[in-house]
């Protein structure tokens, strides 16, 4: 009954004056517990959310302010989340995506091959997309993504729930286009062998704050002086040191 006629609040800062910069081509990772503010980052740099203060630009964009030249550029994968119509092939999706970012036709047809063939998509394109299995969708989910050819590229942890097979494809495709189309890459995952992998930087959130930006070379020194080698062993240590 207090809690009904006098409740308390209490405010909760999901990013707390953060502040970091990406050069292109980087692939970053983007670790912390959950709660910690990775999505939310992730949506103001997409320009899905606008934050309360500060200020954040994206190739020189404000993503919120300039949200349709912004989006033209990127390309956005939540694993929770879909942007393939449910009911439709996925080939429909695709297409529907093409005239949404008004991809000339036989630009989408090269990339669109292209990406069929780097995903092995082929079986797939007929297939609604509620039929798929969880690493097809996936699959569909960055070919989606990347039809429009965007220089930058925000992964929302998509490799959650993920089989060993599904994994490396995708880690292997997000390799790829980094290597050779240059793509810069945000990714944020609680997958430490993803990290391991594909990145070279490693930034750290907890509770709002920036904890640790640096190689993740320099994170393999600092605890693997009894032999852990171990990607999960040496981040499980990095968040005990700032008791997350």
């Amino acid at each position: 009954m207090r809690s009904f006629f006098r409740p308390s609040f209490e405010t909760v800062r999901a990013l707390d004056g953060i502040s970091f910069h990406i050069d292109p081509g980087e692939i970053v990772g983007y670790i912390g517990p959950n709660g910690a503010g990775k999505s939310t980052t992730v949506k103001i740099l997409s320009g899905i959310l606008t934050p309360d203060g500060g200020t954040c630009t994206v190739g020189g964009l404000v993503p919120w302010e300039q949200r349709r030249r912004h989006v033209a550029r990127i390309g956005v994968v939540f694993g929770q989340r879909t942007q393939l119509w449910w009911d439709t092939p996925v080939i429909d999706s695709f297409e529907l995506l093409r005239d949404i970012y008004r991809v000339p036709r036989d630009r989408y047809g090269k990339t669109r091959d292209r990406l069929v063939d780097a995903l092995g998509l082929e079986p797939l394109l007929t297939t609604p997309v509620r039929q798929l299995s969880l690493g097809q969708r996936m699959k569909c989910e960055l070919a989606a993504a990347m039809l429009h050819e965007p220089s930058i590229l925000f992964l929302d942890e998509p490799t959650i729930g993920l089989d060993a097979t599904a994994r490396l494809a995708i880690r292997e495709f997000i390799r790829t286009v980094n290597r050779e189309q240059g793509v810069t890459v945000l990714l944020t995952t609680h997958d430490t062998h993803d990290i391991e992998a594909l990145c070279r930087r490693v930034m750290l959130i907890g509770k709002g704050h920036i904890l640790y930006d640096g190689g993740f070379a320099e994170l393999k020194k600092r605890y693997d002086g009894d032999g852990a080698t171990e990607a999960d062993v040496i981040i499980d240590r990095l968040y005990k040191d700032y008791e997350l």
